[in-house]
């Protein structure tokens, strides 16, 4: 506690906000419900499921936390983590749509818990009732439920709920408009991340993740969302997936179908974070996105959990690597670690 005291101290003129983390430390009674919910559906995939209880204490919350996320924060000097379900967990693809509305409200319920154990280190972000090619209304229903009742600042918006087979209309089609204009309404941006992969081909956190925040960006790019949305937020996650180290090729892109220029087309609404796990890559995503668009983030405790043998350090302790890139100076790295957050998450209230 005395060094995270001292870090603190070094940089107290600003707050570390980390803006990418998911509840993967659970108590084992929330895998229990999903494996209860597989275990109706292999016996009647149209059950219809209400959402019932789970019965976790506060202090089985306080134990799965505190020797977890609590103490990571601790140990590398950040504040507050922006908190959501876990994403791989998120499962739209599983059954029906009362499968997932009963699933996402025992989520959602148990990261309000949390952030009302630890206000001081959590804020709390969504998770959204999707299912596959059906109607968006249950997630409207659920992401006001969430900020208005519950204080929610945020939201995890999958644009593939069937797990890696794109089934549903891309992002920029008049599908999700009536969820963009809620989010406006509501004041609160969407962090686009998809859920565990399905398709055989695809690896949950390496192919898939990345593969999807690289297609979630050229669907965005090729539409008019932005256009009919100027106010609209949206987070691309794990440092953009390839989008920054091939935005040269974007722009040509962009140029050659007559879209303008590419900065100034998408970067008013989209934002990158910080969770890409070397210093090398965090070093081309700062000198390629402005600083404006991007928001730290180290997905902890997440898809990496290792130590890199070349640094002796975890490879998610994205912290190092914005301290440790030499183009920054203080003002950028307020920008990144505090401010860009708040702005983007205007609902943040810390």
């Amino acid at each position: 506690m005395a060094v995270h005291r001292l870090l603190y101290h070094e940089r107290s003129y600003l707050m570390i906000i980390d803006c990418h983390g998911h509840y993967t430390t659970t108590p084992p009674q929330i895998e229990a419900y999903r494996n209860e919910q597989r275990a109706i559906l292999t016996k009647d995939q149209n059950h219809t499921f209400a959402k019932g209880h789970v019965i976790i204490s506060d202090d089985e919350i306080r134990d799965s936390i505190v020797n977890n996320q609590l103490k990571v924060q601790q140990d590398r000097g950040t504040d507050v983590t922006i908190f959501s379900p876990r994403a791989s967990w998120m499962g739209h693809d599983l059954g029906n749509a009362s499968t997932s509305q009963a699933w996402t409200g025992i989520c959602n319920d148990l990261i309000r818990r949390v952030c009302d154990l630890f206000p001081k280190n959590f804020v709390p972000v969504c998770q959204l009732p999707q299912s596959p090619k059906t109607s968006l209304d249950a997630s409207i229903t659920e992401l006001t439920r969430c900020v208005e009742e519950m204080g929610f600042i945020g939201c995890n918006l999958n644009p593939d709920p069937s797990g890696g087979f794109w089934r549903d209309p891309r992002l920029g089609d008049r599908y999700w408009y009536p969820f963009y204009e809620k989010m406006i309404e509501l004041g609160v941006p969407a962090m686009i991340h998809v859920s565990g992969a399905c398709q055989h081909s695809l690896d949950t956190t390496s192919s898939y993740y990345l593969g999807a925040d690289t297609t979630a960006f050229t669907q965005l790019l090729f539409s008019d969302v932005f256009v009919d949305f100027p106010d609209l937020k949206l987070i691309i996650p794990h440092g953009g997936g390839a989008v920054p180290y091939h935005w040269g090729r974007f722009r040509g892109i962009a140029q050659d179908r007559g879209l303008g220029d590419l900065d100034e087309r998408v970067l008013g609404n989209i934002y990158f974070d910080t969770c890409v796990y070397h210093q090398r890559g965090i070093d081309l995503l700062l000198d390629v996105i402005p600083t404006k668009n991007i928001l730290f983030a180290s997905e902890m405790i997440g898809a990496v959990r290792g130590i890199d043998p070349r640094t002796g350090h975890h490879y998610d302790d994205t912290k190092r690597y914005i301290d440790g890139n030499k183009a920054l100076d203080t003002t950028a790295k307020q920008a990144i670690f505090e401010g860009n957050a708040r702005r983007v998450f205007s609902r943040l209230r810390l």
